[in-house]
């Protein structure tokens, strides 16, 4: 029982550490705070802003019972393992298990949704990809990470649509951009924004000769309140383009493709997915919003960087992580320093690990 019992005192302790990362005491005198605006006279003049505090409120009494059960549950546990620490006690040694990993299970979700607590984690994502120099290759590399993805979302039970896609020449993508619907689908995904290298032996090279692919990753989350960013009509440069049509033949080519150009930054979006030129405005103008408020966010930290002195120039050789495919087998993610030995895997969507350990280290 000695090894079970140092098991829930070290579970006992990361509880500790995470509660008091969190700050409950912060949280409860939110509550205060909140209910105390609650009762005032005209609250629920602004029903919008009413229902948005009651709700606040709830989750954060749900938030602060629920770690508060969770370490009494890993104390109670603790006193049953300390009091029968002798080896003939096998059947309780079991149950003490099993409570053991049920509880474990538990903290790991909650640890996890302590990292995706950001503004946007929530929101559904809007993720890009966009093929690097390199011709066919790079093209090939943004095809096989668009089904890396693919494979990803469909294992999280999620849903995925294509808003809009450039085919390459011969083969693969120039570009691609899906729409990710499924529970914290930006907070999961923003981390996979950076580039991605490939190493393999080329498919496309008579000589079979080694090649470095590079392709881009942009996640960006969907805004639900329109009104956070707000877009100036004369900001905006709109054009409509002809779109292939659903059916991939010339016969079905519309002139419904809208791409939006926000003046002022640069950001540049299209849609050609919906037959309708208003529904493609509505999407690319939904997307717009998401990058606008991403770029706004990436200012704001660049200029914390710069005051701090800790300014670094985001460049494409900056890679977030390389799969390398030959003359040995490996994915290593270069900001955690996770890796793992077999690419194909991870190719098929296998991408939780690296995930994970990215969020984590965010905090810790």
């Amino acid at each position: 029982m000695k090894e079970l019992v140092d098991k829930i005192e070290s579970l006992k302790a990361k509880i500790e550490d995470l509660r008091s990362r969190i700050n409950l005491q912060d949280k409860a005198a939110e509550i205060k705070n909140l209910e105390t605006e609650m009762v005032e006279e005209g609250f629920w003049d602004d029903q919008k802003r009413a229902a948005w505090i009651s709700q606040k409120v709830a989750d954060l009494k749900e938030e602060i019972n629920t770690w508060q059960n969770l370490s009494k549950e890993a104390q109670s546990l603790l006193e049953i393992a300390q009091e029968d620490e002798d080896d003939e006690a096998v059947n309780l040694n079991k149950e003490v298990e099993e409570q053991l990993g049920r509880l474990l299970g538990r903290f790991e979700q909650l640890e996890l949704a302590t990292v995706l607590n950001a503004k946007y984690d929530k929101n559904t994502a809007v993720v890009s990809i966009y093929a690097g120099a390199g011709g066919d290759d790079a093209q090939d590399w943004a095809q096989m990470l668009l089904r890396m993805y693919f494979k990803f979302i469909e294992n999280k039970g999620w849903r995925a649509e294509v808003l809009d896609q450039s085919k390459g020449g011969e083969t693969g993508i120039k570009s691609v951009t899906l729409e990710v619907r499924g529970n914290y689908a930006y907070g999961y995904l923003k981390a996979e924004s950076g580039v991605h290298r490939l190493v393999r032996l080329s498919p496309f090279d008579a000589d079979h000769a080694r090649h470095t692919s590079f392709a881009m990753v942009e996640v960006i989350p969907e805004l639900a309140d329109i009104d956070e960013i707000k877009l100036k009509d004369e900001d905006l440069k709109i054009e409509a383009n002809t779109a292939t049509g659903h059916g991939g033949q010339s016969v079905n080519t519309t002139y419904s493709a809208i791409r939006i150009t926000h003046v002022p930054t640069g950001i540049r979006v299209s849609c050609q997915n919906e037959r309708s030129q208003r529904q493609n405005k509505e999407i690319a103008l939904k997307i717009l919003r998401g990058k606008l408020a991403q770029y706004n966010e990436a200012k704001q930290e660049a200029e914390r960087q710069r005051l701090r002195g800790e300014f670094t120039e985001a460049a494409w050789g900056n890679q977030i992580r390389s799969y390398v495919l030959h003359p040995y087998k490996m994915v290593k993610d270069h900001r955690t320093d996770y890796e793992e030995s077999e690419p194909e895997k991870v190719l098929s969507g296998n991408l939780d690990q690296f995930i994970r350990r990215f969020l984590f280290s965010q905090i810790y």
